[in-house]
């Protein structure tokens, strides 16, 4: 799992022993000022962007965590089945 740099110290410890994930932190360089891309990080804060789009995810409604959790997976279900139509889609260019 991929984590922003402020989930450091006992956090990585405690997901490795309750949940059995390795938790890896993507640091950003300190020595430059610049916008910089972080290797894989885009991928989170697009999913977490995608997820804005889904009133539901937007604030926490629901009571039940599952339920929020079954959210999240209709919604990746919805995104993953939307990504596959438009890669098997052909294009024609005139």
């Amino acid at each position: 799992v991929i984590a922003d740099g402020a989930y450091r110290g006992e956090f990585i410890d405690k997901v490795k022993s309750s949940l059995e994930w390795i938790l890896k932190v993507v640091l950003r360089k300190d020595s430059t000022s610049k916008f910089q891309i972080l290797p894989k990080r885009w991928i989170v804060e697009r999913t977490l962007v995608w997820f804005d789009n889904y009133r539901r995810l937007g604030i926490d409604y629901e009571f039940n965590e599952d339920t929020t959790e079954v959210m999240i997976h209709l919604a990746m279900i919805k995104l993953y089945s939307f990504a596959k139509e438009v890669t098997q889609m052909q294009f024609t260019i005139y």
